[in-house]
């Protein structure tokens, strides 16, 4: 049991469950806009996202030097200088304009990650700007940079879909946001912090809500569609409004970055 509870936390440690959650959405995108499988698109997104949140998670610890070099840990480094490795090739496989993307990617996770600003910090400890960050940062990887790679025309559909996806992603930052509303420090001004947690789940009904009324708005929209978007909202709603601060990390780190994947799995039957 020790063992497969090892391989759970390095399997969330590493990044790979939200590497994978990440990889579904695109393949989400690829369906939803009949874009043809694009091997380098997805592989840059899945090895990108695990050295960008390692890089996120790990960078401060080590410069500050007060993390320990356990065999967990250098076992992630030697996950993420792979994935970089890997990342960086897959990225010289893009075309120009959607390395510009990457480019944009990348920036923002060294602006989320390193200080700047002098007594500002880094971004992600800038008020109330985190989760609107985050969400911005994967509509781009998981929306527009497989719709550059494939040519594909900007119309209604693609517009609707970045839209989608940025609620999408809101929703699950809200629910993040609520499990760590008391280890989250004051300053950062969390939606939760702002509103309490009654209304923040209240505002996750109302986002779902428009979460599948954008499907109506779609001139392509069919029954199948709208039914794996509403299973979605609800689960969304369901993981809401169970979400507490006694839940434990595995509540959001495994069974919330999931709905992507289970949103995948839906589209595919």
């Amino acid at each position: 049991m020790r063992i497969f509870k090892n391989l759970v936390d390095f399997y969330i440690e590493s990044s790979l469950h939200v590497a994978i959650a990440l990889y579904a959405l695109i393949r989400i995108t690829f369906l939803k806009l009949d874009i043809p499988y694009d091997e380098a698109v997805t592989h840059f997104g899945f090895f990108g996202t695990i050295v960008g949140y390692n890089f996120i998670k790990y960078d401060e610890l080590a410069r500050i030097k007060k993390i320990k070099l356990t065999f967990r840990l250098k076992a992630i480094i030697a996950l993420s200088i792979l994935s970089f490795f890997a990342a960086f090739y897959y990225f010289l496989e893009l075309h120009s304009q959607t390395k510009f993307v990457g480019f944009i990617a990348l920036f923002i996770t060294i602006l989320y990650t390193l200080p700047f600003i002098p007594n500002r910090g880094n971004m992600r400890n800038w008020s109330g700007i985190k989760i609107y960050l985050v969400a911005i940062a994967w509509v781009g990887v998981t929306v527009i940079l497989p719709v550059i790679n494939a040519d594909y025309d900007w119309n209604i559909i693609v517009i609707l879909k970045c839209i989608q996806r940025f609620i999408f992603i809101i929703l699950l930052m809200l629910i993040f946001e609520i499990i760590d509303l008391k280890v989250d420090h004051w300053h950062l001004k969390t939606i939760p912090q702002q509103l309490g947690m009654h209304k923040t789940k209240i505002l996750t009904y109302l986002l779902s809500f428009i979460f599948v009324s954008l499907d109506f708005a779609k001139p392509d929209i069919t029954i199948q569609n709208l039914l794996t978007t509403l299973s979605i909202a609800i689960i969304i709603c369901l993981f809401s409004f169970f979400a507490s601060t006694k839940r434990n990390k595995y509540y959001t780190s495994f069974w919330v970055e999931s709905i992507p994947l289970f949103w995948w799995l839906l589209c595919l039957f």
